[in-house]
């Protein structure tokens, strides 16, 4: 995991008794599965205001990857720095737990349409859905929505490459890199789809994630930064292990959002590594002095 980790994880074991319990639920039966296959290795690309920055960050994302088994995508963007990274960004993968945010921004983005406040009900399934990581709360979201709204909502949202499982299992949502960074954008910068208020909850219950989901993205993170992370982990017979963190990290000067998405991974564990060495590499890097400040 690390020796550097900022957030309390659980044990192993623990981690691999919950992984089922945050998944993503009415998924097809799944197997144990053995040695992994990732796809030919790539190399991440940034571009940046900051060429030097550009040229640091390709560097150590691609060192943090560099004997990793897993199928990884990553976006992100630093709008302070104009800074963007991509790797196989337009790659599908099972969406797990992180639909979870998509679920949630369709629920208020529908219920803006009609200029209504959330119901208690639907306040606490939302609070249990995005914190907890709840199934139920989920499927129950998911049912009243209906494909018809959310796949509005992708619309809107320009997230044109995610596609709804045809049977309607929720963790099945086929997702890219690419468009969950488009959704983090929306939910962190005032827009004409998701309302100000809006985002505030969003970014709220994405803030108040319970401990032991709070791993991925936010490994290394500066202390004054607000932390926004949602995860998703998932196993199937094929491809291992999936495991995917979106984050969003605001306040002070901090302004940038970080999606990583990875299936491949032998183990849970092994995914939540590989997701933390990005991150911390990325984190050091955006928050580094820039070349040439005087102290």
């Amino acid at each position: 995991m690390g020796r550097h980790r900022r957030i309390t994880q659980p044990p192993r074991s623990t981690l691999a008794t919950k992984a089922a319990l945050a998944a993503g639920v009415l998924v097809p039966t799944i197997a144990s599965v053995g040695s992994a296959h990732a796809a030919t290795p790539q190399a991440a690309i940034c571009t940046s205001d900051r060429p030097e920055l550009a040229d640091k960050l390709s560097e150590d994302i691609n060192s943090a990857l560099e004997g990793s088994a897993a199928t990884t995508a990553i976006s992100l963007h630093d709008r302070t720095t104009n800074t963007t990274c991509t790797l196989d960004a337009d790659r599908h993968f099972d969406s797990a737990s992180t639909v979870k945010v998509t679920v949630l921004s369709t629920l208020l983005w529908d219920a803006q349409k009609d200029d209504r406040a959330l119901t208690q009900q639907e306040k606490d399934h939302a609070t249990a859905m995005i914190t907890k990581s709840d199934n139920d709360a989920t499927t129950a979201l998911w049912k009243q929505l209906g494909a018809d709204k959310i796949n509005g909502f992708l619309h809107a949202a320009g997230m044109t490459n995610t596609t709804l499982d045809s049977e309607g299992h929720w963790g099945l949502t086929q997702i890219t890199a690419n468009d969950e960074e488009k959704l983090l954008q929306l939910v962190t910068h005032s827009n004409p789809v998701l309302s100000d208020d809006s985002r505030a909850y969003i970014l709220k219950l994405t803030g108040e994630v319970v401990p032991s989901q709070r791993w991925g993205t936010p490994a290394g993170a500066p202390s004054d930064a607000q932390v926004h992370v949602k995860n998703g982990w998932l196993e199937r017979a094929t491809n291992g292990w999936r495991v995917h963190s979106l984050g969003a990290f605001t306040g002070g000067d901090h302004d940038y959002t970080i999606t990583v998405l990875s299936q491949d991974n032998a183990t849970m564990d092994d995914g939540i590594a590989n997701i933390e060495g990005i991150a911390r590499a990325v984190h050091e890097n955006l928050n580094a002095p820039a070349s040439g400040a005087q102290s």
